[in-house]
């Protein structure tokens, strides 16, 4: 292979990704599309003239004519625009559903990736203080202040603090968030209930234009037996409309709003999932109110503990200062991780509800 063919192909593999990156389309995007093309297609179809032929033979004893021309129906015309309106309407609905329930199945998850990668940070400060305390004792071992069981106590401590490294992060790695709205999840489901409205009234929209209509032919026609006489033009307007408009179009009004109502007590859909997620967050605070307690009750358990051994000097009374000052840079993780939930859920909380 040529020195060239070899740069070619390196340029190809390094713009690949950047063109990948700039075709990717998001869920929303490419259902808007897809729904687009569809709705413009439609549009197309009943706006366009359509060609038409016919034979006929009167029954009044004329000759038998052909006729050919084309037909306009003006509903039909007014129902494209209001297809391609609808499809927007549509599109902005998606959007608005999509964006909610992002939230609502990641929320937690999302609380769930800070609060572990706030672990990490307290497990890295835990590790720094217990590696000096390491030092400390070690040095002390050597000199014969301190025994041997109680520096490998520490270190047994230090085992269990990178393993509870390796399996935060491991439960980090586990967890997929992807980029959500940053508008309050109140203003997200306001906003989708309205969507939901403003759908279902283009909707109707195109339903109701179907009361009335009127249609334009126009053409030429042509006698053909017997085969005489030239070719002469032709016109036709038609013009048609419901007596049954008004009642159509009170029922479909009350049908929006009887939409509307039904969407805040279907099952499964945003408003019941709003009240799920508000109750699970209420219950993660309750659950992470009472465990702080009990952290923080053993926390002061072994300050006071601390406290009678401040100035210790007897080996016994050091390995137990060791001892204590270990368990307490533990305890200190539980409690900032507990601290650090805590604080988010109630957040939450208070900023989408």
């Amino acid at each position: 292979m040529s020195r060239r063919t070899l740069l070619i192909a390196s340029l190809a593999l390094a713009a690949s990704p950047l063109a990948f990156a700039q075709t990717v389309q998001t869920d929303p995007q490419a259902y808007c599309a897809y729904l687009t093309e569809q709705a413009k297609a439609q549009s197309d179809l009943l706006r366009t003239p359509k060609g038409v032929a016919i034979l006929t033979q009167p029954e009044t004893g004329l000759p038998t004519q052909v006729a050919a021309g084309a037909s306009l129906s003006l509903s039909d015309v007014r129902k494209s625009g209001l297809t391609l309106d609808a499809a927007r309407k549509n599109c902005d609905l998606y959007q608005a559903t999509v964006d909610v329930q992002q939230v609502l199945q990641y929320a937690l998850p999302g609380i769930e990736k800070d609060a572990l990668r706030h672990r990490l940070e307290l497990i890295a400060q835990a590790g720094t203080s217990l590696d000096a305390l390491i030092d400390k004792t070690a040095k002390m071992v050597e000199a014969q202040n301190m025994t041997r069981p109680m520096l490998m106590e520490m270190q047994m401590n230090k085992i269990r603090l990178e393993a509870d490294r390796a399996d935060t992060q491991a439960r980090i790695s586990a967890i997929y968030v992807p980029t959500l709205n940053t508008q309050s999840l109140k203003k997200q489901v306001v906003r989708k209930q309205a969507s939901d409205v403003i759908e279902q009234q283009a909707l109707a929209k195109v339903t109701k234009q179907s009361n009335w209509d009127v249609q334009l032919a126009v053409g030429a026609h042509k006698q053909v037996n017997p085969l005489a006489g030239g070719v002469g033009p032709y016109g036709e307007v038609t013009a048609s409309y419901s007596f049954a408009s008004r009642a159509i179009d009170r029922h479909l009004d009350r049908a929006v709003d009887n939409y509307a109502s039904w969407k805040k007590v279907q099952l499964g859909d945003t408003d019941s999932s709003v009240e799920i997620l508000r109750t699970q967050v209420a219950e993660n605070v309750t659950t992470q109110e009472a465990r702080l307690k009990s952290l923080q009750t053993e926390s002061q358990q072994v300050e006071k503990n601390l406290q009678t051994v401040v100035d210790a000097e007897t080996t016994a009374a050091l390995d137990f200062r060791n001892q204590l000052t270990s368990t307490k840079l533990l305890l200190d993780i539980e409690i900032g991780d507990a601290s650090f939930r805590l604080d988010r859920l109630k957040a939450f909380l208070s900023s989408n509800y």
